[in-house]
């Protein structure tokens, strides 16, 4: 049975499960919609069960798709790090690395890459702080820390310092099923101003939210601001608004397991940055350079 699963297909389907849309995991992996159909069904007749309830608005996971799903995710995981490992990795490292991220890279991105690096240095010790962008750029520069993550988006005059990006997430659309944008395959922001909109404050996001309305010659009719993902969550997913954010963030549900649905934007908006900073004159430490190594290959970059 093993034989017959390949890689492709075990990325096709975390695609789909990742994004809770045949047809978004397919703009994300570059393929056609039907690629991804056809390597789920496979995947399906291999393993003698469904892993996804295909819904009117997209799909969602079974219990035997999750569990399926973790494992799909720890091969993908194990073959890169595999891949890259001969390139960085030092059996006997031991020390410190000491790293500043801002609230949305820790939250949604950071901890299954820093689960990944300890598995290979499981004798370096990350010592983590959560800091706002403003405090990561100071600490970086101030030497009190190795390394930054955050959005570098909103970093200011990024020159100052070292840098890398990790990921580049797409901003989209976030909508209720059943909401009239929901019906639009393509909205635009003019579309989107005609309805509540949820305004997302934590990391800067209100800021940078209206800096791209701004440069469009619009304002979003915002209707509830909230530093909590999850409450933006439940209130779009309820119908109270939209709102218009980042794939890196994106889950097809809410905490009440009430559907969101993803839609790209007509217009031309900036995608969203996350990436790494250090301070340009600094040597880094063994376990510091292991750690921003390990974060470039592990992202790609």
């Amino acid at each position: 049975m093993a034989k017959d699963v390949t890689l492709r297909q075990l990325r096709y389907f975390a695609a789909a499960a990742r994004t809770g849309q045949f047809s978004m995991a397919a703009t994300d992996e570059h393929v056609s919609q039907s690629a991804i159909t056809n390597a789920v069904l496979a995947l399906e007749s291999t393993l003698g069960t469904r892993l996804f309830e295909r819904l009117p608005q997209g799909v969602e996971l079974t219990p035997d798709g999750q569990d399926f799903y973790h494992h799909a995710r720890h091969v993908l995981d194990s073959v890169r790090d595999a891949i890259h490992k001969p390139r960085f990795r030092a059996h006997d490292l031991r020390g410190t690395v000491r790293i500043a991220a801002s609230y949305t890279v820790l939250g949604y991105f950071l901890p299954e890459l820093f689960a990944r690096f300890r598995a290979s240095y499981p004798d370096v010790e990350i010592d983590l702080r959560d800091v706002d962008r403003p405090g990561i750029e100071a600490a970086v520069l101030d030497g009190e820390v190795d390394l930054g993550v955050a959005l570098l988006s909103n970093v200011e005059r990024i020159s100052r310092f070292g840098h890398q990006v990790l990921i580049r997430s797409r901003r989209q659309l976030w909508v209720a099923p059943t909401h009239p944008l929901a019906q639009l395959s393509t909205p635009s922001l003019k579309d989107i101003a005609q309805h509540p909109y949820i305004l997302l404050t934590v990391d800067e996001g209100e800021q940078s939210t209206l800096r791209y309305w701004a440069k469009k010659r619009m304002t979003p009719n915002i209707a509830f601001r909230t530093s909590s993902l999850e409450a933006l969550r439940g209130l779009v997913a309820y119908g109270f608004g939209v709102t218009v954010l980042s794939d890196m963030v994106f889950r097809p549900w809410s905490l009440e397991g009430k559907r969101i649905e993803a839609r790209p934007v007509l217009d031309a908006i900036p995608q969203m940055d996350a990436g790494m900073l250090w301070r340009k004159d600094a040597q880094l430490s063994a376990p510091a350079l292991a750690m921003q190594q390990f974060l470039i290959h592990a992202c790609g970059s």
